[in-house]
């Protein structure tokens, strides 16, 4: 592969998944994009299926001229993974794309300490409006709005951002937790947000009883977090 090329491919992103309307995370409904392909693998990641390499990848003005129509509708954009961070040049061709084609709220969540992000979000001033940051620990407390575990930071870089996603730094209860269920060409049942501990198993467990086909992507336990960093 020669050096043009590798360029190319650095700012084509590898795509999990869209959906629209996602209202479980953050304001109002938003647009939402998974990113495929994650190095850090959190033991208990309820997105497992995102971990692989990506087969595929896209270009950021293609994508975006894809989107364009639920982004006119939206009310902000929150993009997830998988790592969007192990593809900073997809991710920052991504936001630099998405602000020209609509100036909206973005959300961005990565698994990787706040330090270690500084280089990268240098680059990214003004793009993001605010980033939650931290791996997941499926260990710590599962309670605050907004993160899979309470060690989790949730970080507001722009004014527009502290005005919407300052009142998530709260607890979250139980009860309050919500999901947006997606389907897809296949017929496959997804679901957005971010669950209580223990709560995919149980939803599971009560769909097979029922009779039903269901798992999970959940990562079970640490023997699936094997693979080097």
């Amino acid at each position: 592969m020669t050096l043009a090329e590798q360029t190319v491919d650095a700012a084509h992103l590898g795509l999990s998944r869209l959906h629209f309307p996602v209202t479980t995370l953050g304001p109002g409904k938003r647009l939402g994009i998974w990113f495929q392909g994650c190095s850090i693998r959190c033991p208990g990641c309820i997105s497992a299926d995102t971990w692989r390499a990506p087969q595929e990848r896209i270009a950021a003005p293609d994508l975006v001229a894809q989107i364009a129509p639920w982004l006119a509708a939206c009310d902000g954009v929150t993009i997830s993974g998988g790592e969007p961070f192990d593809q900073p040049e997809a991710l920052h061709a991504l936001l630099q794309c998405l602000r020209a084609e609509r100036d909206t709220n973005v959300l961005v969540y990565s698994g990787h300490p706040w330090e270690a992000l500084q280089p990268h979000l240098g680059q990214m001033s003004g793009l993001i409006d605010a980033l939650i940051s931290e791996p997941f620990v499926q260990e710590a407390p599962n309670t605050l709005a907004l993160r899979g575990s309470d060690n989790q930071r949730l970080h507001c870089l722009t004014p527009r951002g502290q005005a919407l996603f300052a009142g998530y730094e709260r607890a979250q209860a139980d009860g309050q937790r919500h999901f947006d269920l997606m389907l897809d060409a296949q017929g496959t049942v997804w679901l957005a947000g971010i669950p209580g501990r223990g709560d995919m198993q149980r939803l599971q467990a009560l769909l097979q009883a029922d009779g039903h086909r269901a798992h999970t992507t959940e990562a079970p336990d640490r023997n699936l977090c094997t693979t080097p960093r």
